[in-house]
Formats: C-alpha cells, sequence, structure tokens
C-alpha cells in the first residue's frame, strides 16, 4: 500500500490483463479516487475485454459497457437520467476509454458532451495505439514508432505523425484538463478528485505502457512512466479556467533517448531522428512552460 491512498479496492485482481499493464494500474487507482458512489462507463477496448469475460466481472461497482465510439454519449444520458431523478449531486459518472477510443473514435461523442456541458469525468489511458485489435496506429502513436500499420521500413520508419494534442483540443472545449503518471500516483488521485468537483466535463489523460503493444519488460510499466516524466516526454500539468498550470516539474530532467530505449518500438530509430523527437520535446515543453509562466488566458 501507497501511504495516503485510499485502502478501498473498486478494481478486483484476477483480471485478464497482460503482466506489466499500465491501464490496469491506472484504474485501480482512478477507482480509489472516484470512491463507491460512482457509475462507470467503458467503452469497447483493453480494460473492457480483460475485466469482463462472462460470466466473472473485475468491477465492484456498477459499469456500463458500450460500444468503441459512444462512451461519453451513453455517459450524458446517464447524467441528464440522474439529474432527472434528483440524484446527480451525490454520482460520479467515470468514463474510461483508451487512446483509439478517445482521439479517434470516440472524439464525436466525446466532443458533443463537452459542447453540452454534460457533467463527467472523461479518463483517457494512452497506450498509444490500438492494442487491443492487433497494435495499429492511432492519433496517439508517437512519430517513429513501429506498430503493425506503421512498420519500419527501409523507405517508411514508423508512422511519420507526430501525436494530437489531444490535452489542447479538450481544453478548446473549456474543459478542465490534467495530465498525469502512475509514478505520481499523489498527483493523479489529486487530479481526479478534483475532476469530479468540476461542472461539465473534465478531461484526464495518462500515459498508460504497454509491454506487448510497446515490447517493453513487464516489470518497468512505473520505471518507463517515470521516464517519461523525467525526459519531459509527457509533462504533468493542469488547463483549468484556460490557464495552464505546470503540476511538477522533474528535478534532473534526461535525454528523451533515456526513455526510447526502454521500448523495442523505436529500437530502429536513427540518430537524427532521436535528435528530431528531441528537438520535437523540447518545443512542447517549452510551449507549456511559457504559457504556463504567462498565466495568460489561452482557451
Amino acid at each position: 500500500m501507497i501511504m495516503g491512498l485510499p485502502e478501498e479496492e473498486y478494481f478486483a485482481s484476477g483480471h485478464r490483463a497482460c503482466a506489466g499493464c499500465g491501464a490496469a494500474i491506472i484504474l485501480r487507482h482512478a477507482l480509489k479516487a472516484a470512491g463507491p458512489n460512482t457509475i462507470v462507463v467503458s467503452a469497447t477496448g483493453c480494460m473492457e475485454v480483460v475485466s469482463s469475460p462472462y460470466p466473472e466481472t473485475a468491477w465492484k461497482l456498477p459499469w456500463l459497457h458500450v460500444a468503441f465510439e459512444n462512451a461519453a454519449a451513453a455517459a450524458s444520458g446517464i447524467d441528464a437520467a440522474l439529474k432527472k431523478m434528483g440524484k446527480r449531486d451525490s454520482v460520479n459518472i467515470l468514463v474510461i476509454g483508451g487512446d483509439g477510443g478517445t482521439f479517434d473514435i470516440g472524439l464525436q461523442a466525446l466532443s458533443g458532451a463537452a459542447e453540452r456541458g454534460n457533467k463527467l469525468t472523461y479518463l483517457c489511458y494512452d497506450n498509444e495505439a490500438y492494442m487491443n485489435t492487433g497494435i495499429q496506429r492511432s492519433g496517439a502513436t508517437p512519430k517513429y514508432a513501429s506498430t503493425t500499420t506503421t512498420p519500419y521500413g527501409l523507405k517508411i520508419h514508423g508512422k511519420t505523425q507526430f501525436p494530437k494534442n489531444m490535452p489542447f483540443i479538450m481544453a478548446s472545449h473549456g474543459c478542465y484538463v490534467a495530465t498525469a503518471n502512475i509514478s505520481e500516483f499523489m498527483d493523479f488521485q489529486a487530479k481526479m478528485k478534483k475532476s469530479f468537483s468540476k461542472p461539465g466535463v473534465s478531461y484526464i489523460q495518462i500515459l498508460s505502457p504497454c509491454p506487448p503493444g510497446w515490447k517493453s519488460q513487464t516489470d518497468q510499466a512505473v520505471k518507463i512512466s517515470q521516464l517519461a516524466f523525467s525526459s519531459r516526454v509527457t509533462p504533468l500539468y493542469e488547463i483549468e479556467d484556460g490557464r495552464i498550470k505546470i503540476s511538477k516539474e522533474p528535478v534532473k530532467p534526461v535525454p528523451v533517448s533515456e526513455y526510447l530505449k526502454t521500448q523495442q518500438r523505436f529500437s530502429q530509430m536513427s540518430a537524427e531522428e532521436r535528435a528530431e523527437i528531441q528537438k520535437f520535446v523540447d518545443s512542447e515543453w517549452g510551449k507549456i512552460s511559457g504559457l504556463a509562466k504567462s498565466g495568460l488566458k489561452i482557451f
């Protein structure tokens, strides 16, 4: 047990997640923050498949599985129903989706919920590809990552695009937005709890190491997440009322190469390509830190 975290467990052990699955760790701690008065809506994806093999379930809370594309829409219906019943203030609504069901297939429903002002927390566990269906590239897949649909070949070296900036997309809707990391559990817990107190849609995105898809060691999920934070690949910040605030900065930043070398999906990258990724990360960090220091309302 980590000191300061609730002892209650709402995501049962014995699920079918792969050894070292980052998303299983994420769900366990997200539900600790949500508490017992929570309804969970789950998009089709890894966590739906591993947690609900009939007739068993890993969920100790009310849980609804819906299609890949409509988790936010289903949660909007629950929000409306609870309001009609006069029970909305006593129940948290937590929507869970992977990057495929969030960045791509479910973006329309999520955008609609945000535009309508439905009150819910949307948690995206970002494993950076469509892992459940065969490790295909998604809008979250990093540039030069090798997937089954973006193999690293002689002419085309993995994925050719940088990922979408999904937190900024959701912030442009006026949402409370936060990024999180499983190496920083207390920060994750605090942001989850804050999200439930906010009006409208709250969006939290957390990096989710995937050993089969990333071709990484099964006991390294937390270490890889820590390196993602320390290299500033995934900085920790909040966007609240349109302003960015950095939650925590690495004490001793490390080169991006330290993060990349933990995963074989990047093993064929050239020195020039690694330098390009470093330049991109530095640029993104400069943008975020600059906006945070300015205090400007950007959305």
